[in-house]
């Protein structure tokens, strides 16, 4: 076996020149016809190594990057068909061309060649104008090759990237579930004359939907259902932002509190924290995004209820009989229109009643044929849970809204309060 012929020549320049390939492979059994064909590739630039037969040629292949092979068909031992399988079979870190030299020119034989996984044949007699447009060809395919296997390392390591900055993503988002839930401390309160319950189920990491109540006085205590536009993390701050206005651990800060000169809070009209806050979401905070709301406070001793709608779903008021009233007045969303206003209005609650506030989560939820179950729908289940309370009831909704979905992944957030009114207790004397 020849050593490799270097040759100092500069590459031919243009828009169809092409880089010599490092290493080209001669192979076949008379030493004459390698040394005219090693001698061409010399002149044109390539580094040239020679074989006189397929065993020889893949030794060659073991201690050598080959990018072309020429060999001839018909060898003694090893064919040149032959050496191209056993070449192909091969594990090769990057792609090798094979151009098979024939005197064959039937067109089976060909595709013989062509199915083993030769690139292309040369008939002889060479001619040096012939040879070299072929290994040029070759040449330009195997820069492609190159190219691409390139691009698709660029990919794999990108994708890699992208990966590793998910999961440190996915993992502040976890966290940020964590925290968002953590705006609902207390799914459940027992105030005496009403029960009070929160459902909070963001469809994705975190949500926009954030639901609460808090206390004002002893008789009186204040709820609210908000729903942020959009989705993700920017609709979650927002909902974080929002809770700290309704806090129930500083009346101060609670917007929906008024203080009394003696001490003390009473519940500011529902209607009026709206409109500040629609003031904050158009002056203060920078925002594109809007919410709907629904706000109001209960008198325990009473039954009283006041409440604004700021385009949210209409509450649900069921009687104790089950009898169902969609109540509200629709209104706008907040941080949508400048000196928008809004308007308070009542509902007395009786012993056996229920008050129901949903988000569009739920009335917007669509069964496989993409039908929405709005109110009529959801009426329905609360008759179907009428003798539910608390968790149990929410509980016992979702798999109802599971059902009604086919089993499919909440497209929304799905949140809740209801308040499950028993009145106030009487009173014995001594």
């Amino acid at each position: 076996m020849a050593e490799p012929v270097s040759a100092t020549l500069p590459p031919a320049s243009g828009p169809n020149s092409v880089t010599p390939a490092e290493v080209v492979l001669v192979v076949d059994d008379s030493r004459a016809q390698r040394r005219i064909l090693s001698s061409y590739l010399s002149r044109w630039g390539y580094s040239v190594l020679e074989a006189g037969s397929g065993a020889e040629a893949l030794s060659v292949c073991d201690t050598h990057k080959v990018d072309l092979i020429v060999s001839d068909w018909m060898m003694p031992g090893m064919t040149g068909l032959e050496l191209c399988e056993a070449f192909r079979s091969r594990k090769a870190g990057r792609y090798g061309y094979f151009i098979l030299l024939t005197s064959k020119s039937e067109k089976v034989e060909i595709a013989r060649g062509l199915d083993v996984g030769a690139d292309d044949f040369l008939t002889k007699p060479v001619t040096a104008t012939e040879f070299r447009a072929r290994i040029r060809a070759g040449e330009r395919i195997l820069q492609m090759e190159r190219e691409l296997t390139e691009k698709n390392r660029m990919i794999t390591q990108t994708l890699e990237e992208i990966s590793a900055l998910y999961d440190v993503l996915d993992r502040d988002l976890l966290e940020a579930r964590r925290l968002q839930q953590s705006l609902v401390r207390e799914r459940h309160r027992n105030f005496g004359a009403a029960e009070v319950t929160l459902l909070l189920r963001p469809s994705g990491r975190v949500g926009g939907d954030l639901v609460g109540y808090f206390q004002i006085s002893e008789t009186v205590f204040g709820f609210y259902s908000i729903d942020v536009s959009g989705h993700g993390i920017a609709a979650a701050l927002l909902t974080a932002r929002l809770a700290g206005h309704f806090s129930g651990n500083s009346g101060r800060q609670n917007l929906a509190l008024k203080p009394l000169d003696g001490g003390g809070f009473v519940a500011q009209s529902p209607a009026f924290v709206a409109e500040h806050l629609n003031t904050l979401m158009l002056l203060e905070m920078e925002t594109d995004h809007y919410f709907t709301m629904l706000l109001g406070h209960l008198d325990l001793s009473t039954g009283r209820v006041v409440m604004a709608q700021c385009g949210h779903p209409h509450p649900a008021l069921q009687r104790g009989r089950g009898q169902i009233e969609n109540i509200g007045q629709g209104g706008l969303p907040v941080g949508l229109i400048p000196n928008a206003g809004w308007q308070d209005f009542e509902v007395v609650l009786r012993p056996g009643d229920r008050l129901f506030l949903p988000s569009d989560g739920i009335t917007e939820l669509r069964d496989t044929t993409g039908v929405m179950l709005e109110e009529d729908g959801l009426s329905v289940l609360l008759r179907q849970n009428r003798n539910l309370r608390g968790p149990a009831f929410f509980e016992t909704l979702m798999w109802d809204l599971g059902a009604y979905a086919g089993d499919a992944e909440f497209p929304d957030d799905i949140s809740g309060v209801l308040i499950d009114f028993s009145g106030p207790k009487a009173r014995t004397g001594a």
